[in-house]
Order: C-alpha cells, then sequence, then structure tokens
C-alpha cells in the first residue's frame, strides 16, 4: 500500500501537471486566434505587394512607360514605385517571419499537451485516495484540508502565471523602447531636414526608420507573446504595432518643405501610437501587479489556516 507521505508526493506532483495543462490549452487558444489574424494580414500584404511589383512592371515595359518618358517623368516614378514596392517587400518578410513564430510556438504547445492528456483523470483519482484514507481515519479535519490544498494548489498556479504575464510585459516594454528611441531619433534628424538638413539628414531618417522597421517586428512579438500570456490569466488582448513608413523617395525626388512637413508629421504620428501601446502594456502590468498582491494575501491566508489545522 502507498504511504502516506507518498501519496501526497504524487498527489502534488498530479496538481501541478493538471494546472500546467489548463495553463497550456488557453495559450493554445489564444495562440490559434493569433495564427488566424497573422495569416488574414499576410494574405493582404501580399496582395499589396504584387500590386507595387505591378506598378514598377508597368513602369519599366509598355505604354505606361512609354507615356512616362513622353512627359520626362519615368525616371522620378520609377524609382518611387521600387522605393513602395521595397518596403511591402520588407513588410511582408517580416511577417512571414512572425507566422512562422507563431507557428512553431503553436507546435511545441501541442506537443506539450500531448505529453500532459491525463494529467487531470490521475489527478481526480489521487484526490479521491486522499480522501478515502483520510475519512477512513475519521479525521475531522480532513475535509477541510482538502479544500484548503485544493485551494493553494490554484493560488500558487494563479501567482505562476501572473509572474510570467509581468515578464512578457517588461520584455515588451524593452522592445517598445527599442522602438521608440529609433522614431526619435528619425525624429530629430527629420527636424534636422526642416531646417536644411539635405542629403545627410535624409540618409540618417532613413537608416533609424529602417532601423525602426526591424525593431516593430521584434516588439510585435513581444506583444504576441504578452497577449498570449495575458490570456492564461483571463485578460483577453490583441496588442498590435503601427506600421512604420520607411518610404523615403519623398526624400531624395521631391525634396522641399511642404514634403518634409509631411515626413516629420508621419514619424511623430507613428510615434505616438507606439507610446499609446507602451502606454498600455504599462497599464496592464500595474493591474498584473495590483492583482499578483491580491493572489499573495489570498496565499497567506491559505497557508496560516493550514497551519493552524495542523497545528491543532
Amino acid at each position: 500500500m502507498t504511504s502516506s507521505s507518498d501519496l501526497d508526493e504524487r498527489l502534488h506532483a498530479a496538481a501541478a501537471r493538471t494546472h500546467r495543462a489548463d495553463h497550456l490549452r488557453r495559450r493554445q487558444a489564444a495562440t490559434a486566434e493569433q495564427l488566424q489574424q497573422a495569416h488574414h494580414t499576410l494574405t493582404g500584404l501580399e496582395k499589396h505587394l504584387s500590386k507595387e511589383e505591378a506598378d514598377v512592371s508597368r513602369l519599366e515595359g509598355g505604354l505606361t512607360a512609354l507615356l512616362a518618358r513622353l512627359v520626362s517623368q519615368r525616371e522620378v516614378r520609377l524609382d518611387r514605385e521600387r522605393a513602395e514596392a521595397a518596403a511591402a517587400r520588407q513588410r511582408l518578410d517580416g511577417h512571414r517571419a512572425r507566422v512562422a513564430q507563431i507557428e512553431a510556438d503553436a507546435r511545441a504547445i501541442e506537443a506539450e499537451l500531448a505529453g500532459l492528456a491525463t494529467a487531470s483523470q490521475e489527478y481526480e483519482q489521487l484526490l479521491a485516495e486522499k480522501e478515502r484514507r483520510l475519512l477512513a481515519r475519521g479525521d475531522s479535519r480532513a475535509g477541510e484540508l482538502m479544500e484548503l490544498g485544493a485551494a493553494l494548489d490554484r493560488v500558487s498556479a494563479e501567482v505562476r502565471e501572473h509572474a510570467e504575464a509581468h515578464q512578457a510585459g517588461q520584455a515588451a516594454l524593452q522592445a517598445l523602447a527599442q522602438v521608440l528611441g529609433y522614431l526619435g531619433s528619425a525624429k530629430g534628424a527629420s527636424t534636422w531636414d526642416l531646417f536644411g538638413g539635405g542629403l545627410i539628414a535624409d540618409a540618417v531618417e532613413h537608416n533609424r526608420l529602417r532601423s525602426a522597421d526591424e525593431a516593430a517586428w521584434h516588439a510585435q512579438r513581444a506583444l504576441d507573446v504578452f497577449s498570449r500570456e495575458l490570456a492564461d490569466v483571463g485578460v483577453s488582448a490583441r496588442a498590435r504595432l503601427p506600421k512604420v513608413d520607411t518610404r523615403w523617395f519623398v526624400d531624395t525626388f521631391f525634396d522641399n518643405i511642404i514634403t518634409d512637413v509631411m515626413k516629420h508629421q508621419r514619424i511623430d504620428n507613428t510615434r505616438a501610437e507606439v507610446e499609446r501601446t507602451a502606454q498600455w502594456v504599462r497599464d496592464t502590468e500595474r493591474h498584473l501587479r495590483h492583482r499578483d498582491a491580491e493572489l499573495s494575501r489570498e496565499r497567506a491566508r491559505l497557508l496560516a489556516r493550514r497551519e493552524e489545522l495542523l497545528r491543532g
């Protein structure tokens, strides 16, 4: 016959496996929703790239190219369309990488869940066994101790899940800070350009915007993870970053004060949107910390009652 201490150890391990399975099912559902949305966005980006490449092809040959040459605008328009196609291709490549990462996460979750398929059943069987033993001994504390043990397992699991969500939120804030840093630098270069910075300011600004675009994909990945962790603690979220506008043909081919002002406003607007996303993460983090404090107080109360019963 299994000893009481051995049964307690098995019960504790089974509870941990059950909570982990529940955690993974919530994450699996959030990942599936993210993947569906990501594929929808990917389809749109593929169509957009096809359109941009078609625009380039029409200017490189055919009637459109002939008409453009006749009005001496072909090279200007062609460079513009090529720049827009390159920007569309970069966004598509970044999003394809994001989809691949979410798919890899989904496969990893599915594999781990397969190993926990019987966790809930094992936990229920062990709980029933312990209850039979305590009741057989006629211990008046048995029922409440069982309830306390289950409550402590639940609270401990919630504490872990909130800690994971908090860690993901911090990672998202760090990633967003990088995006904001590059956009702030691009804004500085744009301001310089407004006062006659010329090609040097254009080059600096373009470099910072390209870096911001790359950092934005990493930030979106961090936001994806944060959203899934939030789903584990009962918070529904669909955090998405704005698209970073990396088009710079305007600077090169139509460099004047009007286009400089428009470009400056685009950068400023994008930075404001990213900042709003960062503020949402900070606000959500505060909510997580508040809930974590509540869970800590609940856990302390349960432990104190358990100790009281055992000592009594």
